[in-house]
């Protein structure tokens, strides 16, 4: 059975500049459960989760900080949203649901979070709207569990990895890949293990050309035993805050494909959302719900 995390924090309330990008958050469910993709069973709740998992990615005194909300206003500035302790919690709670998606990967195949995908936070910061690094913090959980030793992360946003890449930096037993348009945020980006930079409008053609020779040599040569994928929606031409030319239907054959090779490959996958922020709603929902559309039709 497919699981997916979903809280109803994800949808924490904030001032209404940001309100929008996080209206997906309680549409998204809607619409599985509307369509009949979902049954209110493919469903669990994620919660606070036990701390080790958290330090074992960021530092202590970036913990307490937040926890406290002592961060200093530069930092708070970097990060985007007012510090809240209800929005510290939204963030605790959706690496709860990755780590719990990841441990239901490695029993179904496949699990996924209606949010996450924080891929901007370092070990030691928040940047850009993320202050824990949802995925980091489940692969890091896998390997020390032992129930991984070689791991894949397959970050698709518009927006490069940096906060993940810096994590993994000189680590073996995670490669980071991150394809992501040139000219956007963040403009000083990190290094992954591979990074593939896209010309600002690249359309369906050419970004799917591209990942369909690379992610199969990747696949050959790591020989991942579990893979993360961050599917952002932030690829479509429609997209406010990326650059790139993608559509629904070759956003949707992205997904497909990623979704296909770690099904023939017998690789369990846990898959973020990520971003997404076009002007119409009906837009963000659509190519995201054709993510979980995909997963259940691949993998059950």
């Amino acid at each position: 059975m497919l699981k997916i995390a979903y809280h109803p924090i994800y949808t924490h309330p904030l001032p209404e500049r940001h309100r929008f990008p996080m209206i997906k958050y309680e549409l998204l469910p809607k619409q599985l459960l509307h369509e009949g993709t979902c049954i209110e069973e493919n469903f669990f709740t994620p919660q606070i989760p036990d701390i080790a998992p958290i330090l074992a990615v960021h530092t202590q005194s970036y913990y307490k900080s937040l926890r406290e909300l002592s961060l200093d206003a530069k930092s708070v500035r970097k990060i985007g949203f007012p510090l809240s302790k209800e929005l510290v919690d939204r963030e605790v709670i959706i690496a709860d649901g990755t780590i719990k998606a990841s441990e239901y990967a490695l029993k179904y195949g496949i699990a996924m979070n209606i949010a996450g995908g924080t891929h901007h936070a370092y070990t030691n910061r928040g940047e850009a709207f993320c202050l824990l690094n949802d995925q980091a913090i489940g692969a890091r959980h896998l390997l020390r569990q032992g129930l991984a030793k070689k791991i894949l992360i397959i970050d698709l946003d518009v927006h490069q990895g940096n906060g993940t890449a810096e994590i993994f930096k000189d680590q073996n037993t995670v490669f980071t890949f991150s394809m992501h348009g040139a000219n956007n945020y963040p403009f000083k980006k990190e290094k992954s293990n591979l990074d593939i930079e896209l010309a600002n409008h690249t359309e369906d053609q050419e970004y799917l050309n591209i990942l369909k020779e690379t992610l199969p040599r990747l696949v050959k040569d790591q020989k991942p035993d579990f893979i993360y994928y961050l599917s952002g929606v932030d690829v479509l031409g429609t997209d406010k805050l990326g650059k790139l030319g993608c559509t629904i239907a070759g956003c949707e054959e992205r997904d497909r494909f990623v979704l296909q090779t770690a099904k023939d490959q017998n690789i369990p996958i846990m898959c973020s959302m990520g971003g997404g922020y076009s002007p119409d709603i009906k837009i963000i929902i659509d190519a995201h719900a054709n993510t979980f559309r995909l997963a259940q039709d691949i993998f059950f």
